[in-house]
């Protein structure tokens, strides 16, 4: 099958980089401390930066430090750490004369019971009608998850047939809980089929409904202040409370939980994490995504493969330098955890991640996705971070970025480019660049989650 042949490719494509690659010295960047997810340039990056200095308090120098503490604000990344400097190089086994690939028994595949029969023979029959039965474009749209940041209008997303919708603090501010359920309700009411209702509710200085005190009366803390002020108990009420409240204002997806595992206290990505121990980060996500599941919201994990210390992609290419050992080893465990407990989504960042892949960020990697695919065993949605973020633009652009990225094998592109990016899609199946088999197997994992989200009918 000629996605075979691709995903051979790219396995090919990695053992190769896997041998040069690695050691590669990449470029050092520095950024500062953002307050987004998905892209969005808001005025809450003062604010939520005061908001988060809000919850802080002076550390004890006897606490517990794996697990993050608040006593850090302004945050800016210098030169890339190598994570497990100790860590034996993964043993390769010989394919051919020239060709070798990782091994390795830390990167076990753990498969989500919940995706394990997808293509299956007979599997899922009447979605599958329902997918045979669409339009080329109409199938592409349910791959398309509008980030509704100026470019494309929830309304004109919803009735085009979208995916879902990325939502951010501006389309709640002000209003009342009335208003906002009215306001997803009418979304919903213009879409075809029923959309996945997405925002990022991390806690800390990346919240979006909690921003708002019509919502909630402050904003949720950001895991690593929950864990201090009330352990794993306070970790996982604080989830339920916010599943129900995301649910009652029409909101299905919480892009989270994060399963980063930073390499220093300045690294970008740092004060979003849980914890720097990767086993402590696994069993964070593992009951994250087990109370998400219980309540009924869907759950992302993000940003595969780790994101280690790279900076900030909303502003600039971000780059992990870092041995494939430093992954086995410790940033997949958490995602493991995750897949392992039925998260429904796993979020790709826009690092180059040299060890991987050397050229292409990792949302447009087909090596990277091979790894989460083959290697993890994961075999549900996977979803690319925001490509309107400027690490992308620079380095492709939208539309070509959303090529790219169903090529690598993204089932769900997230993206504020709606026309343009369907249009470029399927302008690349009809070429024969990308096969409508593929398409038809990443609507096909959407529709599994929607089921399950009780989105379609049964």
């Amino acid at each position: 099958m000629k996605r075979n042949r691709l995903r051979k490719a790219a396995a090919i494509l990695l053992s190769a980089m896997l041998l040069t690659g690695c050691g590669k010295e990449l470029p050092n960047e520095t950024a500062e401390m953002t307050t987004t997810d998905s892209v969005q340039t808001e005025t809450t990056v003062t604010t939520e930066t005061t908001d988060t200095q809000a919850e802080m308090q002076t550390t004890s120098s006897t606490e517990r430090t794996s697990v993050l503490s608040e006593s850090e604000t302004t945050v800016t990344t210098g030169s890339q750490t190598t994570g497990a400097a100790s860590a034996e190089k993964p043993q390769t086994q010989v394919q051919s004369q020239t060709q070798t690939e990782p091994t390795t028994s830390a990167a076990a595949p753990v498969t989500s019971s919940s995706y394990t029969a997808h293509f299956a023979d007979g599997a899922y029959p009447e979605l599958n009608s329902r997918i045979s039965a669409m339009s080329l474009e109409d199938k592409i749209a349910q791959m398309l998850l509008i980030s509704c940041h100026g470019e494309t209008t929830p309304e004109t997303a919803a009735s085009g047939g979208a995916g879902g919708l990325c939502l951010y603090a501006d389309a709640f501010e002000g209003k009342t809980k009335e208003q906002v359920v009215a306001m997803n309700a009418a979304y919903q009411d213009l879409a075809p089929i029923p959309m996945l209702i997405s925002i990022d509710e991390e806690g800390g200085g990346v919240t979006r409904v909690s921003a708002n005190p019509n919502l909630r009366d402050s904003k949720f803390l950001r895991p690593g202040k929950l864990y201090e002020l009330g352990g794993w108990e306070r970790i996982e009420s604080d989830t339920a409370e916010k599943a129900d409240l995301l649910l009652s204002l029409g909101v299905n997806v919480n892009l989270a939980p994060v399963c980063d595992v930073p390499q220093s206290k300045n690294d970008y990505i740092y004060w979003r994490c849980f914890s720097m121990n990767a086993n402590e980060t696994a069993e964070y996500v593992k009951r994250v995504v087990s109370v998400m599941s219980q309540h009924g919201i869907g759950s992302t994990l993000k940003h595969f493969p780790g994101y280690g210390g790279s900076t900030d992609t909303h502003k600039g290419m971000g780059y992990d330098s870092r041995p494939y050992e430093a992954f086995t080893q410790s940033d997949f465990l958490p995602f493991q955890s995750g897949i392992a407990a039925g998260a429904d989504s796993v979020m790709v960042s826009h690092n180059i991640v040299a060890c991987m892949d050397a050229e292409n960020p990792a949302s447009l990697s087909p090596a990277v996705h091979a790894i989460l695919r083959d290697t993890i065993g994961y075999n549900g949605v996977i979803v690319t971070d925001d490509l309107d973020m400027n690490a992308i633009r620079d380095f492709c652009g939208t539309e070509n970025a959303a090529v790219m990225a169903a090529k690598a094998g993204n089932d769900l592109i997230c993206t504020p480019n709606f026309a343009g990016s369907r249009n470029a899609i399927a302008a690349a199946v009809r070429s024969g660049e990308i096969s409508e088999r593929q398409i038809n197997e990443s609507v096909l994992r959407i529709f599994i989650w929607k089921e399950k989200l009780s989105l379609l009918p049964q």
